[in-house]
């Protein structure tokens, strides 16, 4: 018992001296200023060249949001998460030790080439992620917190982390054994956990983008990926991410749409009114899920649809409100 309660003592600090040190210290391995500028990237984008022109500059719940963007990756890590995922992490390798089992990973996927390796990982959680998203929309009380998430009514970047702090839980819960399985280390996580930020503010923003130009974006960070692992110059560097914009352009362009999630994709997802009772779009960066198990829907352009949920105008619109939701028995009778 004294090991567990030394390692939550261990995380919090950790996770605290990490969290200032990201502050004060910027730089390319920061996720705090990775989430920042990617956020004032689409929100200039949104400023600029808005799909839904009547839309306000700063929407319904534009400051909610962006609390709940530092709430979400940030703060709540730290008021709990942290000391969470330390606890659950050693209680799995003791588990697995008592049966015998020194080393948890099975299918070590990290001794592929790297790009191999980086692409099976980022195919894999992806993956893990739908299936979690789809059991959000299926299981009732999980519904009930995702539905925070849904409550959104004027679509916007920030809107991307409008969730439920029980959705972090869910998500890292079903996906942690897997990837253990698999083999993964932190910088490799960390770099999918960037992108898919990224794409994940993209879904939510307020613009269209045509496949060419969101082809060109991807073959951009495919390249920088390449040239800083095998690159040996600067001219070596800028000539692999030509290349790899060019090739993502001509290879992927007719099909960005079908393979990743987009805003004109996404938006149904959000859509006041479904076709279903579970919901459709379940995609969090790749598209190619809901066209696999036919769960895609895109009839026509729905920029100007209704958002939210039947019922959505009489759910709790404050933050402490919305993360207090979807606990009793309250709640549950009161489903829409």
């Amino acid at each position: 018992m004294q090991r567990y309660i030394d390692l939550i003592a261990k995380a919090y600090s950790d996770y605290a001296n990490y969290l200032w040190y990201s502050i004060t210290h910027p730089g390319w391995d920061n996720f705090f200023y990775w989430v920042l500028g990617v956020s004032l990237f689409f929100y200039i984008l949104e400023l600029t060249v808005p799909w839904r022109k009547d839309q306000p500059k700063v929407r319904k719940d534009f400051w909610l949001d962006l609390f709940y963007v530092f709430f979400n990756f940030f703060l709540f890590p730290l008021l709990l998460w942290q000391a969470g995922e330390t606890i659950i992490s050693a209680f799995y390798k003791d588990f697995v030790g008592l049966l015998g089992i020194e080393n948890p990973v099975l299918f070590d996927i990290s001794e592929l080439p790297r790009w191999a390796y980086f692409f099976l990982l980022f195919i894999i959680a992806d993956f893990l992620s739908w299936w979690v998203h789809r059991m959000l929309h299926r299981v009732p009380f999980m519904w009930e917190w995702h539905k925070v998430h849904h409550s959104v009514e004027q679509m916007g970047f920030a809107a991307h982390v409008r969730y439920h702090w029980m959705e972090n839980v869910i998500y890292w819960s079903f996906r942690f054994i897997p990837l253990t399985i698999i083999g993964y280390n932190l910088v490799d996580i960390f770099a999918i956990h960037v992108f898919n930020m990224a794409w994940g503010h993209f879904n939510h923003s307020n613009i269209s983008v045509p496949n060419k130009i969101s082809a060109g974006v991807l073959g951009l960070i495919i390249g920088i990926m390449i040239s800083l692992e095998y690159s040996t110059g600067i001219y070596y560097s800028i000539s692999i991410v030509l290349l790899t914009i060019t090739a993502s352009i001509l290879i992927l362009g007719p099909y960005m749409k079908k393979l990743f999630n987009s805003p004109e994709m996404h938006i149904w997802h959000h859509a006041k009114e479904i076709p279903n009772k579970y919901g459709v779009n379940f995609g969090l960066t790749l598209a190619i899920w809901d066209y696999i198990f036919r769960t895609a829907y895109w009839p026509f352009d729905g920029k100007d649809i209704p958002l939210g949920f039947p019922g959505v105008q009489k759910f709790p619109d404050t933050f402490l409100q919305q993360i207090s939701y979807g606990f009793g028995k309250k709640n549950l009778k009161n489903k829409t």
